[in-house]
């Protein structure tokens, strides 16, 4: 009789925790991204009057190609976050019938890249962005790892990248 007890309270006790693992929190959930993923840059790349060809090296292949709307592509991107709130951004390229790039609509419009926007250059970037003002940095103690990490960074002999020579589109 005990022992019955015992085992009847065991396993209810772990078919409850199995039932909780289900939604227990703290239990990982791992993020859904479905489509095309899409960036800034990519939309920076493109230029009115590149081909089908072209777009389709920079942003990849459509996620939809509508038949009845045969000049446009959609590329669509969802995020959901484990157990977050779904994300969606849409991109919409036109053609025109000579398969040249007329237009975009969507959640991305050109402007300047996140590349751009670091180094500062670009359009409007400088206004619209305040300058961050140097900090008075104090000397590292002498004799420290600081002190010693920053003389060897000092000593470094910078190299320069050898550039590659550009390839012959001639055909001998």
């Amino acid at each position: 009789m005990q022992k019955t007890k015992l085992l009847l309270t065991s396993l209810s006790l772990t078919g409850l925790f199995a039932l909780a693992g289900c939604s227990f929190p703290g239990v990982y959930k791992i993020d859904i991204q479905q489509g095309n993923v899409v960036t800034q840059d990519m939309i920076d790349q493109l230029r009115p009057g590149m081909t089908r060809r072209q777009v389709r090296f920079i942003m990849g292949n459509p996620l939809i190609t509508d038949t009845f709307h045969a000049d446009r592509w959609d590329y669509l991107y969802s995020i959901q976050p484990g157990g977050g709130q779904r994300l969606q951004e849409r991109v919409s390229l036109v053609f025109d019938g000579s398969d040249q790039l007329v237009g975009l609509a969507g959640d991305f419009m050109p402007g300047v890249s996140r590349d751009q926007a670091i180094m500062g250059e670009g359009s409007d970037t400088d206004s619209a962005q305040p300058q961050a003002k140097p900090q008075d940095e104090t000397p590292p103690a002498p004799g420290s790892l600081l002190e010693q990490i920053q003389r060897e960074v000092d000593q470094v002999e910078t190299v320069p990248v050898p550039t590659p020579e550009p390839l012959e589109t001639d055909p001998q």
